[in-house]
């Protein structure tokens, strides 16, 4: 590994601003907390009043609140959810705050989806450890210790593209995990596809699924990828990727950061487990939200 030049920037910490080595160590070590920030909403039901602010100034009506009041039903949908902070800016009773939570990826899609009673404590999910297993055993016999990814840009506005390359610098390095981009879907055991798949490229990917060898992982990238994100329910859009091809996994944000694509894309692999189920992130079942 390589180092930074300390002397390259005076007012840069010794070692450079990402500590002395270029390359990280996510997944196999902890994410570099520097630069992550605060942008994932996280809702604490015990101090919800229902108001349903959150939910007008949503621009993906990823917030839904039925009711007013204590009886409300709070909704939160992290598939359509464009981490935009908006609804946490606007809560008036600080029921939402802004965690640095990136591990969100999930096998299921409704596991994306968190539902509270406002004023009610929120119920807990526990992982399944025992199919967990049986999932990461399975997947790990058919892949083994290396992945070819076939990246399609659906109709993407290149903002995940740009996160998707950047697995490739030496920051990230996704090479030292075995994890390899190449050209042709033919060469590849995973479609990683970005967008909200626009009628113009569901053919192309439909085409592109096919050529694909036998098993294989489809990753649904980003809020366009799993739900259209801002541009759902267009005309010109299928919504994501599942309504054409079978999901394996969903990785949101908008854009998810590279540890996230990592952490989507071992989680695929079976090395990592799932970590949210029913939209309960890992803060809120520790305790310990950031802001």
């Amino acid at each position: 590994m390589s180092t930074h030049d300390p002397g390259s920037r005076p007012d840069a910490p010794a070692g450079g601003p990402f500590g002395t080595l270029v390359t990280g160590t996510y997944p196999e070590g902890p994410a570099d907390p520097v630069g992550r920030g605060a942008r994932t909403p996280l809702h604490q039901s015990p101090r919800c009043e229902g108001t349903g602010e959150c939910a007008l100034a949503c621009p993906t009506q990823a917030i839904e609140v039925t009711g007013r009041g204590k009886g409300a039903t709070f909704q939160l949908d992290y598939g359509r959810c464009v981490f935009c902070r908006a609804c946490v800016d606007v809560c008036p009773t600080g029921a939402l705050i802004a965690s640095a939570d990136f591990e969100l990826s999930v096998r299921r899609r409704e596991d994306l989806v968190v539902r509270h009673g406002a004023g009610r404590a929120p119920p807990t999910y526990p992982v399944d450890q025992r199919k967990e297993a049986e999932t990461q055993a399975r997947i790990q016999r058919l892949f083994g210790g290396s992945l070819a990814i076939r990246e399609v840009d659906a109709g993407s506005c290149n903002g995940c593209e740009v996160e998707v390359s950047a697995l490739t610098w030496p920051r990230f390095d996704s090479e030292r995990l075995g994890i390899h981009f190449v050209a042709s879907p033919r060469h590849a055991d995973a479609l990683l596809v970005t967008g909200p798949v626009n009628v113009n490229m569901r053919l192309a990917l439909e085409k592109t699924f096919r050529a694909t060898p036998s098993p294989k992982i489809v990753l649904a990238v980003g809020a366009c990828g799993i739900s259209g994100g801002p541009f759902r329910d267009s005309a010109e859009v299928r919504n994501g990727v599942a309504p054409t091809l079978p999901v394996t996994v969903f990785i949101p944000g908008c854009p998810p950061r590279p540890e996230a694509l990592l952490y989507g894309i071992w989680l695929a692999l079976g090395k990592l487990e799932q970590r949210v189920v029913q939209g309960e992130l890992p803060t809120a079942a520790s305790g310990t939200p950031k802001r």
